[in-house]
């Protein structure tokens, strides 16, 4: 991505993490390393869609309206950080869930995984470069720390649309989108002089992607999704090539993060006839087009991703299958939705549900769980 304004302080750390990286450990020691047997069996939650609204004065215009409220936000937190000690659901609306796991306890998480849209309007900022409200927000809420009010686990952030496309004022048109993808940085990419809170495994820093391990489990963060060249944006597609020929060569499973899904809404394209964007136009795409999506799948063909897990669509929960992966969306996170995932070697497990009350109560409103083949 052309990135004028933080050129030189970001080319620097490439530079010194690169420097490290060499005093530590080779790619091709890693690759081997990766060959070894690992036991698999990970808990963690995802969530998309908080759309941070708070600004300056009040709330972004329809916001309340549309319940993107502080209160909303910790009503969501209060739940996440309930999840752990519950059991997972052996019936759901009278139905067996038919989950490995029904009956057991749900261990603690070892992440939070955001899919994109943690803010309303590119991190809340209006007119001048400064720090933006909507950021702040987020970041008093979902990153790790102690209390009610935020959630007590690492979390792993993912950028979305509304993070992603807002312009700024010139000469400042990339800003917001350069604080938010700073944001991302802070948090996951290490270097000689600075510790990340959650460091990731591999970190792109031409892209902002990036991707870690919980035991034999492989996971890979791509905001908008892999290809996105969007407002100048450089595709990860060559990182996500290497990254997976690197780390999950070995045949371990894998889990993929996005925003954009293979749902009706995002895949929508222009209408000519109706004058809007819906599934049955033949126009250009919204958000991303049929040639992205099949460039995605000749990247990950031939690994082991179990899961794909998305946001974007707000009001329904989704478990569906589309060109041969098995996808995930729960609920927007601001309307209380959230999904926990158990991945093991044998299976994974997956529910969807929702904040319920002011204290910590849940409702689980979809489940799924597949056995993996020896």
């Amino acid at each position: 991505m052309n990135r004028p304004i933080s050129f030189s302080r970001r080319s620097f750390l490439a530079h010194s993490a690169g420097l490290a990286a060499a005093c530590v450990l080779p790619r091709s020691a890693v690759a081997q390393a990766g060959t070894r047997a690992q036991p698999v069996d990970a808990t963690f939650l995802f969530i998309a869609d908080i759309h941070a609204c708070r600004m300056a004065s009040g709330l972004s215009p329809s916001c309340l309206q549309e319940g993107k409220t502080d209160a909303a936000l910790l009503r969501h937190v209060a739940a996440l950080n309930g999840i752990a000690g519950r059991q997972w659901p052996a019936e759901i609306g009278g139905v067996a869930t038919g989950l490995r796991s029904a009956g057991g306890r749900i261990a603690a998480p070892l992440g939070l995984v955001t899919g994109g849209d943690i803010t309303d309007d590119g991190g809340g900022q209006v007119t001048e470069p400064s720090e933006g409200t909507q950021l702040l927000q987020f970041s008093q809420r979902y990153q790790q720390g102690v209390g009610p009010d935020r959630v007590h686990m690492p979390v792993y952030v993912g950028l979305g649309n509304h993070d992603l496309d807002q312009n700024g004022s010139p000469p400042h048109v990339d800003w917001y989108r350069r604080e938010l993808r700073d944001y991302v940085e802070i948090n996951h990419r290490a270097g000689v002089f600075f510790k990340p809170p959650v460091p990731a495994t591999e970190y792109d820093v031409d892209t902002d992607c990036y991707s870690w391990d919980w035991g034999g489990l492989h996971l890979i963060q791509t905001h908008r999704f892999a290809g996105d060249t969007g407002h100048g944006a450089v595709s990860s597609l060559p990182w996500l090539k290497q990254d997976l020929a690197t780390y999950a060569g070995d045949g371990r499973p894998v889990v993929l993060f996005q925003h954009y899904g293979w749902d009706s809404f995002s895949i929508e394209r222009w209408d000519r006839d109706g004058r809007t964007y819906d599934d049955q136009g033949n126009g250009p795409p919204h958000w991303w087009s049929d040639a992205d999506r099949q460039a995605l799948l000749a990247a990950i063909k031939g690994y082991n991703v179990v899961g794909v897990f998305h946001g974007h669509q707000h009001e329904v929960p989704m478990i569906y299958q589309r060109d041969g992966l098995d996808i995930v969306k729960p609920k927007a996170a601001f309307m209380g939705g959230f999904a926990l995932a158990r991945v093991t070697d044998g299976y994974m497990d997956v529910v969807l549900g929702e904040a319920a009350g002011d204290n910590g109560e849940i409702v689980f409103t979809d489940a799924f769980s597949k056995q993996f083949q020896t």
